[in-house]
């Protein structure tokens, strides 16, 4: 016997006693994609000066993941923003045009005189008698 303003059926998220509640197993499971799906997203954020500074020199990689790991164990956004900021920005190769003229003085320069051969001549310490 039902209540005169009791609705003859019951909607889908009310479940009866002992029955499995469908809404929040999908909700539960909404949320752990989601909260898992968020830190995805944020370590790929995070990565994301390192992933620009793989097309430079291993150097400016350098420099920019260690900024970048700096900023994610400290939680100051200034690394992570320097990070990016040298990522974006092309540095030049110093080391190239510095080895070149290296080479080039080193075909230049007049080789270096051969040392003389010099026979073993006693000091004067190893004449001293040894003290006791």
């Amino acid at each position: 016997m039902l209540h005169p303003e009791a609705v003859p059926h019951l909607p889908g998220f009310i479940t009866l006693p002992g029955q499995t509640d469908w809404l929040m197993v999908g909700m539960a499971g909404f949320l752990i994609l989601f909260i898992v799906g968020i830190g995805v997203f944020y370590l790929r954020l995070h990565a994301l000066p390192e992933h620009m500074a793989h097309r430079g020199q291993k150097v400016q990689l350098e420099l920019v993941a260690v900024l970048a790991l700096i900023a994610l164990f400290t939680h100051n956004h200034a690394f992570w923003i320097a990070g990016l900021l040298l990522a974006m920005v092309p540095v030049p190769d110093f080391s190239t045009p510095l080895s070149s003229m290296a080479q080039s003085l080193g075909r230049m320069a007049p080789p270096a005189p051969p040392e003389p051969e010099s026979e073993s001549v006693p000091t004067a310490e190893a004449d001293k008698p040894a003290e006791v």
